[in-house]
């Protein structure tokens, strides 16, 4: 079926005791046995109605065999290098990648001696000359947070795959409806529901996704049940209903990016601008054959004047909200660096802009009126 059916009706079907087409939420943590023996759920730690469908909806709207649902981006992250790492492995990460990524194997797994190299992922080459005897885990993060570089999934999923190494891509800036990693080789989905999918800024969650079901699959459903880094019955429901409406705000995101990237493209005020959708991006080529349908709602820009002209212009926005996170239905900027926390690596004059589903004439309005009162 089409992504937007999918989207509407996958891991649910129509309640049989009541007929409810709305599916209901099963707050229950425990679940009666008959006889002793259980029936399909017993504990809510290890599975839940509303998780079990959500995990259904998630693992077809990637292409994947199984998803597998947790309480947020960062629990996910966590449970793949957990499943993944042994003490001393050698892991390549993008250079410029989440900083939550980079903290997690830095500090969580500081005993592990994890040695996480950061590489240039835009060459491929790099990724080639950086593996080692010890590589256990490319992580592929494409479009970057904040930069927007775009990587070769394909070139650096077949090196993967001749090595015997595990190769990971964080899809949430991307999603599935404009990037699809499984088709172009990757092993293993990380999304932080949190974004695109939940698009409403009220809900926390991030699932993994698997090409194929299979030992790896099995470690990483233990880890969810012992670890219990599990979303609530109701955070599912909730995202299960925020994906019906998934494949349509997706084409708004990116055409309101594409065109609020293009007007700021040039302004006397603005030092860069970070969007794959534009010719003067480095890795335009390469996203526009992996990237379908768009190039994303995400952008960042470099203002000139340093950290107080950017702030500067952050505060004079109207209708951008001057927030963390991303992939609401509402437009945010955040001044990257303070965002960051402990050693950030982000320029002190960079934005990064969550473009929204308003009006882009109104998008563009308010950008105009901020850039003439600097």
């Amino acid at each position: 079926m089409h992504l937007n059916t999918q989207a509407v009706h996958a891991g649910y079907t129509i309640e049989k005791e009541f007929g409810s087409v709305s599916q209901p939420i099963i707050l229950s943590t425990t679940f009666e046995r008959e006889n002793g023996v259980p029936r399909e759920h017993i504990y809510t730690r290890s599975e839940n109605p509303n998780r079990i469908s959500l995990e259904t909806k998630l693992a077809i709207l990637e292409g994947g065999a199984e998803a597998i649902a947790f309480a947020s981006g960062q629990a996910a992250a966590y449970a793949a290098f957990q499943a993944i790492l042994e003490p001393g492995a050698h892991v390549l990460i993008p250079d410029d990648c989440y900083h939550g990524i980079r903290s997690l194997l830095s500090q969580v797994y500081q005993g592990w001696q994890i040695n996480a190299e950061e590489v240039d992922m835009s060459v491929v080459s790099n990724v080639a000359d950086a593996i080692r005897p010890e590589t256990q885990l490319i992580w592929i993060e494409t479009p970057t947070n904040p930069k927007l570089k775009i990587f070769d999934i394909q070139a650096i999923a077949k090196l993967g795959a001749e090595k015997g190494i595990t190769v990971a891509c964080d899809n949430t800036w991307a999603t599935p409806f404009f990037q699809r990693p499984f088709e172009l080789g990757c092993d293993l989905v990380m999304h932080s529901t949190t974004k695109y999918f939940g698009g409403h800024s009220d809900i926390l969650g991030g699932a993994l996704i698997l090409k194929e079901k299979g030992a790896l699959g099995a470690r990483l459903r233990s880890i969810q049940s012992a670890g219990g880094g599990v979303p609530s019955p109701f955070d599912c429901w909730l995202l299960n209903r925020s994906l019906a409406t998934f494949p349509l705000r997706m084409p708004v995101h990116a055409s309101n990016a594409q065109v609020l990237a293009q007007f700021l493209h040039g302004k006397p005020a603005i030092e860069r601008v970070y969007y794959p959708g534009l010719p003067s991006h480095p890795n335009h080529e390469v996203a526009k054959r992996q990237m379908q349908h768009g190039f994303g709602g995400m952008l960042s820009i470099e203002v000139k004047g340093g950290k107080e002209k950017a702030i500067q212009l952050a505060e004079h926005l109207q209708i951008f909200a001057h927030a963390t996170s991303l992939g609401g239905v509402e437009s945010l900027i955040e001044h990257r660096r303070t965002a960051e926390g402990a050693n950030p690596r982000s320029p002190d004059n960079l934005l990064r802009i969550s473009v929204g589903i308003e009006f882009i004439g109104d998008l563009v309005a308010d950008f105009e009126q901020a850039l003439g009162k600097l």
